[in-house]
């Protein structure tokens, strides 16, 4: 068996998430279909870097597999590309060692979300960002970011309706970029919490509105209450950038 490193774009508005779910469509759901379709029926699972929710898309999600076919690294893409749906790509696959874990060994995570910041709808980009037609302070904005970075428990960030005990997340960078009338949110960090990058980003968005301020951002963070932080972004506007591991980060 040879394990396999594939990285997978999707656009994620017609599926229900990343994680198979019983009579939703899914990510996973679809990517194993074809595996299943390319190894003449025998059921290849796949495991992913991490979940996605409904509507949420991908640039660089990274998955791995252990297939028995003699097939070059190089030829993956196309080999899957007959029976992938036509909103899901295999964008590159290499040959790894059996250990290695497209989970556990991810080092860290790059997730972009694009605000449309502007007085009129744009039917065109209704499913790839977030609507927001109301006025907004940009430095404000950044400067409440600035205060977000670091090794800390994040409770205030997360879904209530999470499992997860250690919420201890180290958050690299938080940027803020306007490209014409949109408005990109950058956030990197070693991993995140459920829901955690639109929880940030609804955080700032009601900083730009002037409903909090960038003072706020410690105690919030310090209370680890999710009720004390802003209101969670949809999930439309959000993209999982890319994921890096150890080699990779060794390059940077």
């Amino acid at each position: 068996m040879q394990r396999v490193k594939a990285t997978v774009a999707y656009e994620g508005t017609f599926f229900s998430g990343w994680q198979k779910q019983p009579g939703k469509r899914t990510v996973q759901e679809e990517i194993e279909k074809a595996m299943q379709k390319v190894h003449k029926g025998t059921f290849i699972p796949v495991v992913a870097s991490g979940r996605t929710d409904s509507g949420v898309h991908a640039f660089g999600q990274v998955i791995h597999f252990d297939t028995p076919l003699h097939v070059p690294e190089k030829r993956w893409p196309k080999a899957l590309e007959r029976d992938l749906p036509k909103d899901v790509q295999l964008l590159g696959a290499e040959f790894v060692s059996s250990d290695f874990h497209a989970r556990f060994d991810a080092m860290e995570k790059e997730y972009h979300y694009r605000v449309l910041a502007s007085r009129h709808r744009d039917i065109f980009r209704r499913n790839h960002t977030y609507f927001f037609p109301y006025p907004y302070n940009l430095e404000e904005m950044k400067r409440a970011a600035s205060f977000i970075p670091g090794t800390r428990d994040f409770s205030s960030f997360c879904a209530a309706n999470t499992d997860v005990e250690d919420k201890v997340r180290t958050v690299h960078e938080v940027r803020l970029e306007e490209n014409g009338d949109e408005l990109l949110f950058i956030c990197r960090g070693s991993g995140f919490l459920y829901n955690m990058v639109r929880i940030i980003v609804g955080t700032l968005l009601e900083v730009g509105r002037g409903k909090r301020t960038p003072e706020d951002i410690p105690a919030m963070i310090e209370s680890r209450k999710r009720s004390a932080a802003g209101k969670t972004a949809p999930g439309q506007g959000l993209y999982l950038k890319k994921v890096l591991y150890p080699e990779e980060l060794e390059k940077k």
